[in-house]
């Protein structure tokens, strides 16, 4: 069994993702401020760069992987749908006395699309930007729409990305992920935004659409992948990581996690083969291996007639092309009434499934970076 991970779509698609939180950080005290919170390199970052890092809690749970841009003046960060309220307060309440740092929720004033595809390039054209040959991951311009869209000084920003690429800073290189570009900017100029790139021959797609290419990228979602049972390298979020850098909420949990190879599941994409039940009936199921429990379902996609999801993994079961059984939650409460715990559980009649390797999660910590 084999599955190739979406590649960029033909014609190239639109998504209008303003469901996404944004917070803008300001003060001197800023980027520190958000290093001390988060698990990347803040401070390493200059202005016009960015990099994905990972809200944590003090034990080192994940609560959200966020996308941050730096700005001369400001950071701007993307969190996940329904989420800014959360992390807005999570940060608020560390912020001190003394710091220098104000949070802003923008995401009522603001708008955050999302393109791919072979057009994306000429399409950001028709707003007046141009970026290099050697484009880099989170790389930003800021501008003023032209004159011919629109007579409001008003500016946008266009950053290199979709949030659904490929895991590491080289990302960009590899061909399955969905690279493209990020477009944020005021909520009045939203609509002269969208019908110039529909204009340009950008193809409108929906929420269901772009949750499909979550699960077949393998982004991990809070309430999902990411919840009070999950840190960030067990949810294969190591390039949102670094090893490096000073203290930081949940860091102690994290690097002895990282030191004493402490990850005792991780996160896959699964394939499903024989599947006729509603997928919504197969969240949560059991994964088998040889009878044993070994991993669950945690989002399910169809994708051209077929299931595609994400799940963890136990890591001493294996990972890519290891052969699993489902037992979904019905069968789970049957099988726990009719047998000890401990015994070998039956896969006969169940649905099949392959381990996948997809294009976000990473494993291990990137080889250009040192670990520790």
């Amino acid at each position: 069994m084999s599955f190739a991970p979406q590649t960029t779509p033909r014609p190239p698609v639109l998504f209008d993702r303003s469901a996404c939180g944004r917070i803008r950080l300001t003060g001197s005290d800023r980027a520190r401020f958000l290093h001390n919170q988060t698990t990347n390199n803040i401070e390493q970052l200059a202005a016009g760069q960015g990099c994905y890092t990972v809200f944590v809690s003090s034990t080192g749970r994940t609560l959200d992987l966020a996308t941050t841009y730096v700005f001369p003046d400001s950071l701007l960060v993307i969190v996940s749908p329904g989420m800014a309220e959360k992390l807005y307060g999570w940060m608020d309440r560390y912020i001190f006395f003394s710091d220098q740092v104000t949070l802003t929720d923008e995401s009522e004033q603001t708008f955050l699309f999302t393109i791919f595809g072979a057009g994306a390039d000429a399409a950001i054209q028709q707003l007046g930007v141009a970026f290099a040959d050697e484009k880099q991951q989170f790389s930003h311009q800021t501008i003023s729409l032209p004159s011919s869209l629109t007579d409001v000084a008003d500016q946008i920003t266009v950053a290199v990305g979709s949030d659904l690429g490929s895991s590491g800073p080289k990302g960009l290189e590899n061909p399955k992920g969905l690279e493209g570009y990020t477009i944020v900017g005021p909520k009045s100029q939203a609509d002269i935004v969208w019908k110039a790139l529909l204009a340009a021959g950008l193809t409108a797609g929906s929420a269901e659409q772009w949750e499909a290419l979550r699960i077949q990228q393998g982004r991990p979602a809070p309430g999902k992948e990411l919840t009070d049972d999950d840190n960030p390298l067990e949810a294969g979020l190591w390039q949102g990581i670094s090893f490096e850098k000073g203290c930081y909420i949940g860091q102690e949990t994290i690097a002895r996690l990282n030191t004493y190879k402490g990850v005792k599941k991780r996160l896959w994409g699964i394939k499903l083969s024989g599947a006729t039940a509603d997928s919504d009936m197969l969240l949560g199921a059991t994964l088998l291996a040889e009878g044993a429990k070994v991993g669950k379902i945690t989002s399910l996609s169809e994708v051209n007639g077929e299931l595609l999801g994400l799940c963890y993994l136990r890591t001493k079961a294996g990972g890519e092309g290891l052969k699993v059984a489902l037992q979904n939650a019905e069968q789970n409460a049957e099988q726990d009434a009719e047998q000890n715990a401990d015994e070998p559980l039956s896969s006969n009649a169940m649905i099949l499934g392959e381990i996948i390797a997809l294009p976000f999660i990473s494993h291990e910590y990137p080889a250009d970076r040192p670990s520790r």
